[in-house]
């Protein structure tokens, strides 16, 4: 049993299904964004096979712009129907008569003569639809009925032009694919780029003309600077045995890289445009055989051109369009036997103001710059594992700000944004996020012995965790940590990340008495300032009477306020994500038991923690204290989590 080689792919069929589809729904001139590679000319060959059975008797009108796709579009239509007839209007070429399908050239039916020849025209396709907007593509399709409701679809791998007009002509895109999801299905090559960096290029003197740079001066300033000469000596240290395609902007610039490649020892052939038919046909043949290894051409290559076997793209034609930079890598992503990747060489100068398309813009997410040497679908991996970070920590923060600002104990952020309760002047308890998870560990820190971890060591998700410290705040005799209401006098602001923490709203209103009598001094070390949403400014110090400042942050005392930067720091030198993964930084056990003596991880390999526990007056032996594993029964240590260790 044979399967037919041109049988559409599933995003094929899909695509064919966007359109039938959106011309149901009432819009009939649509477009198809496909990456180069993708097979447009065998997603519109197959749309015109199912489709011409319901013209009643009508024909398929596909229109290109250049030999090559006419030729090609002719060749897929036979290959996917060889039942119809297919025939060609260009030139000296008036293949119309008695024909299923009609693929023509755009300029020959911009002659009034020829294109009142053509009846009976039902389905219009037109290639490389980003030219659409020009006045010989308008006078075309108006007389074909693309605005009299003649379905018409159009195909391009960038819908983009740098002059505008293509939404005057198409009503809408039905379906695009992302070259992203090409390289993941295997349909197409990841791309790895390097920049050919050449200090002397200055792409400043270079003026901008209809949105890109100028081809003539351009092509002056890498002939002057020396360009020609290290793209052929970056080819021979990058990309020896990759065929390969060199863009250029002018026909001398191509013939001059020719030479220039052919110097080092690299086959190389120049093509453009106003070369004989026979001879470029002679010279894409010897390129296709292998006795041509390098292309150099002057934008004749950026369309309808289909040599799957390349693996190199130089860029020697820096651009400002994401479209035309489109084109030109897309002809070495095909897949080919063998072939795993696609060398990019860009071509850039050493500091421009010109904002040049890179390879980031061959997808239409938003990626940083390439790193050097990283392929496109490294540098999108990398992009969406940072996209999951920060949807994760957005998460978190609004979690942790709804659980801690209703909580009725007062709990403080660090700069670093690590919640904690004060629970005496030198000590304080924290919560650890777990990297990557939205699980917590809590942790004591003491200005003495720094960072410890309770015995029962469990990561728990924020609302246990959170009311698992409180109730061991409560137990270890909490000083600070109860809201109150009762004012203190005015103290320093409060670190960036804590003012970002909401807090309940003050009752009453502006001015409105507080109701209550001013504490004694001697009490005002014991209460807590209110924590609002918009704290208040005294205003008259012996009624108490306040006013509320609006955006004006909560904060913390002096102690407090030192106590988070101390934090902080110890939280740097601890290594605590290290810790958190799985590791006591020490080995690889899971065991964070604190001891006294030694103040390391209580662990069978660590000799260290052999060392008694030093006296402590008035402490009998402590329930609580357990035996190292090397350490003789009569010497116990006390860890610090011992409640009679303190």
């Amino acid at each position: 049993m044979t399967t037919n080689p041109f049988a559409p792919r599933p995003y094929q069929r899909e695509a064919i299904a966007a359109l039938r589809q959106g011309w149901a729904a009432g819009s009939n001139r649509l477009a198809v964004v496909l990456p180069t590679g993708a097979g447009k000319t065998v997603v519109f060959s197959n749309l015109i096979s199912e489709c011409l059975p319901q013209l009643r008797g009508q024909r398929a009108l596909v229109l290109a712009h250049r030999e090559e796709l006419i030729e090609q579009a002719a060749a897929k239509v036979r290959a996917v129907r060889p039942d119809l007839r297919v025939g060609i209007v260009k030139a000296e070429r008036n293949e119309h008569r008695d024909v299923d399908v009609i693929v023509a050239s755009v300029q020959t039916l911009a002659v009034e003569k020829r294109r009142q020849a053509i009846r009976d025209i039902g389905m219009v396709i037109v290639d490389e639809c980003h030219h659409a907007a020009a006045r010989t593509y308008m006078d075309v399709l108006e007389h074909f009925g693309a605005w009299r409701g003649v379905p018409v679809a159009g195909f391009t791998a960038t819908m983009t032009r740098t002059d505008g007009g293509l939404a005057e002509v198409w009503q809408g895109v039905a379906y695009t694919l992302d070259i992203l999801d090409m390289i993941s299905d295997g349909h197409l090559c990841d791309v790895r780029g390097k920049r050919i960096t050449v200090d002397t290029l200055d792409l400043d003197k270079v003026r901008t003309r209809g949105g890109d740079l100028v081809d003539g001066q351009l092509g002056r300033a890498l002939e002057d600077s020396g360009a020609l000469d290290a793209i052929a000596r970056a080819y021979v240290d990058h990309a020896p045995d990759r065929p390969g395609v060199v863009f250029t902007p002018t026909v001398a610039t191509a013939q001059a890289a020719a030479e220039s490649l052919r110097a080092v020892g690299i086959k190389a052939a120049p093509v453009w445009g106003a070369m004989g038919r026979d001879e470029r046909r002679e010279t894409l043949t010897q390129y296709a055989a292998g006795d041509v290894q390098v292309l150099t051409n002057c934008m004749v290559l950026t369309e309808g051109f289909d040599a799957p076997h390349t693996s190199c793209i130089v860029v020697a034609r820096p651009t400002k369009s994401p479209g035309l930079y489109v084109q030109m890598v897309g002809r070495g992503l095909r897949p080919a036997p063998g072939k795993t990747d696609a060398l990019l060489l860009d071509v850039m100068g050493s500091a421009t103001r010109h904002k040049l398309a890179s390879m980031v813009d061959l997808t239409a997410r938003e990626l940083a710059p390439a790193e050097e040497g990283k392929s496109l679908r490294e540098v999108a991996e990398e992009a969406a594992v940072a996209a999951e970070r920060r949807q994760l920590a957005a998460r978190v923060e609004a979690e942790e700000i709804n659980l801690f600002g209703s909580s009725a104990v007062r709990w403080l952020r660090t700069p670093a944004g690590v919640w904690f309760i004060r629970v005496a002047n030198d000590q304080v308890l924290f919560l650890a996020r777990v990297p990557e998870t939205r699980l917590y560990r809590m942790r004591r820190w003491t200005t003495a012995g720094g960072i410890e971890a309770p015995r029962d060591d469990t990561a728990r998700p924020l609302a246990e965790a959170l009311a698992w410290l409180e109730e061991q705040a409560k137990r270890s005799g909490l000083q600070r940590a109860r809201r109150t209401r009762s004012p203190v006098a005015d103290e320093p602001a409060v670190s960036e990340a804590a003012r970002a923490v909401p807090t309940p709203r003050p009752q009453g209103r502006p001015g409105q008495h507080c109701g209550r009598r001013r504490r004694p001094d001697r009490y005002r070390s014991r209460v807590v300032r209110p924590r609002l949403a918009h704290p208040a400014r005294r205003v008259n110090a012996r009624t108490c009477r306040y006013q509320v400042r609006a955006h004006h942050p909560s904060h913390h005392t002096t102690q407090e306020q030192t106590m988070t930067d101390r934090i902080d720091r110890a939280l740097a030198a601890h290594d605590l994500e290290t810790e958190l993964l799985g590791g006591c930084g020490i080995c690889d056990t899971e065991h964070w038991e604190m001891c006294e003596a030694c103040g390391k991880c209580r662990c069978s390999t660590h000799e260290s923690c052999a060392r008694p526990a030093p006296e402590r007056p008035g402490v009998a032996e402590c329930p609580a204290s357990v035996s190292t594993a090397t350490a003789s029964p009569a010497k116990t240590v006390h860890w610090r989590c011992c409640p009679a260790s303190r």
